[in-house]
């Protein structure tokens, strides 16, 4: 079983029909279920209009799907997880704003400026946990690697196109897993869902490799099944960057309604066939 699950705070465009496509044609190698689950919890940004666009682009496209609940229907799951990792010791508030953590951060790692661990308490946090506006509540990452491997031994994980890994979720530093602007981040959220919806390959562009090394953490944690992974080559445009909305890149529903025949765009993708300028980039490396 795989899943696409976009975000509803952009068009889809050239590269989300890519990732769909690729996670569908992967569940059909195990004959399993295609499953869409729309990730609406990005605060502000969420426009909860375009999950219809959405639908209307995978169906244009040819494909056929099972849709599971949104992100949104899921809170008092995200809520539940981070008070067990509260429960452990694991998580404590941040109040850092971004530009305090840039002016201090302990070098770049996979998300961006490592934290500093400006807020981190030199024992584990036993104070209450309570969501706030202006509170971020942080994984403290040694100490979770530690309770981890303890209980556990070496978090391994299968990626299918490159082998066996073992997790190194340090260089992300401190990652919040409860956000100030939204409920969850990514890397809870999504780590949950695919263990709610039986998601057996997950499937993702490459150039999220190193977050799997968070999410098997996690999964470790919070006592979730390990799928294995299948990080897929992403399209990028001729500056070498990866195709994204907030760049531009042509959106599917453009395209679907200025006529062009989605089906026939979907086999050209297959083959292997982009768009002038569009090519398929392959390394975990990719130009931010």
């Amino acid at each position: 079983m795989t899943r696409f699950a976009p975000s509803p705070n952009g068009p889809l465009h050239l590269g989300h029909a890519w990732a769909a496509l690729v996670a569908q044609g992967r569940a059909a190698v195990d004959q399993g279920t295609f499953l869409v689950r729309i990730e609406d919890i990005d605060g502000a940004r969420n426009r909860p209009e375009l999950a219809d666009q959405f639908r209307a682009d995978l169906a244009w496209l040819g494909l056929s799907w099972r849709e599971v609940a949104p992100q949104s229907q899921r809170i008092a799951s995200y809520l539940a997880a981070a008070q067990v990792l509260h429960g452990e010791g694991l998580l404590y508030p941040c109040r850092c704003t971004r530009a305090q953590i840039a002016a201090g951060a302990h070098g770049m790692g996979p998300d961006g400026p490592v934290y500093p661990g400006t807020c981190r308490p030199s024992f584990p946090y036993r104070g209450a946990f309570a969501p706030a506006p202006d509170v971020a509540w942080r994984l403290d990452m040694a100490r979770a690697m530690e309770w981890a491997t303890t209980r556990h031994g070496s978090l391994a994980w299968e990626d299918e196109r490159r082998g066996l890994q073992q997790a190194d979720p340090l260089p992300f530093g401190d990652v919040v897993l409860w956000r100030k602007d939204a409920p969850a981040s990514y890397h809870l959220a999504a780590t949950l869902d695919d263990a709610a919806d039986g998601v057996s390959v997950v499937t993702r562009g490459v150039d999220l490799f190193r977050a799997s090394h968070v999410h098997r953490l996690l999964q470790a944690l919070l006592g979730l099944p390990v799928p294995r992974w299948h990080h897929h080559g992403v399209l990028v445009g001729p500056d070498g960057r990866k195709l994204a909305k907030r760049r531009g890149a042509a959106g599917l529903a453009e395209r679907r309604l200025a006529g062009e025949d989605g089906a026939a765009l979907a086999r050209r993708l297959k083959d292997g066939r982009f768009d002038a300028g569009i090519s398929l980039v392959d390394t975990i490396d990719l130009a931010p």
